[in-house]
């Protein structure tokens, strides 16, 4: 069973059509929007400030989802795909977005729509990620402008694929 528990009265808000992996953990002032799938090992700590995930947004194995105290809450918009070990810390990360695996996105960023950040990219406190943009590297930096291509062909097709992968845990 996933570790879903209260923090201070704050209890975590999950609908029924998401996939949460049996030792997920998610705590305190967190909600998540519909067909979203938060995956084994994840942890989505809405202890110490709100955490807000859109719809069809995959957490992938490892992700560590934070905040800072009474200072930057997370939030994170729709069709959005977090990858595998990467750490999501007191930010705004806007809709169709992919954050690689590995990645990091630090304190008072904001992640534009249609946009990646690569994997192990470092993106540091403050950063604004402007739309349609793939930043890399530590620190992570523009590398080039977004395809319109590399949105359908893998933003759209990851938060695709993970809903189907999570169906097969429902049957």
């Amino acid at each position: 069973m996933p570790i879903i528990k209260p923090v201070k009265g704050k209890h975590p808000q999950i609908p029924d059509d998401c996939f949460i992996a049996d030792n997920a953990t998610i705590v305190g002032d967190v909600s998540v929007g519909t067909q979203c799938s938060i995956w084994f090992n994840a942890v989505i700590r809405g202890d110490v400030h709100f955490i807000k995930i859109g719809d069809k947004v995959n957490i992938q194995d490892g992700a560590v989802i934070h905040a800072t105290y009474q200072k930057s809450p997370t939030t994170i918009g729709d069709n959005v795909s977090i990858g595998h070990n990467a750490i999501v810390h007191g930010c705004t990360i806007k809709d169709n977005v992919l954050i690689g695996m590995g990645s990091i996105v630090m304190d008072d960023c904001v992640i534009e729509s249609n946009s990646i950040i690569a994997a192990g990219a470092v993106v540091t406190k403050n950063t604004i990620v402007t739309s349609g943009s793939i930043y890399a590297g530590i620190p992570a930096k523009k590398v080039k402008d977004i395809s319109k291509e590399l949105i359908s062909g893998e933003i759209n097709r990851i938060a695709d694929n993970y809903v189907a992968y999570s169906s097969w845990f429902k049957e």
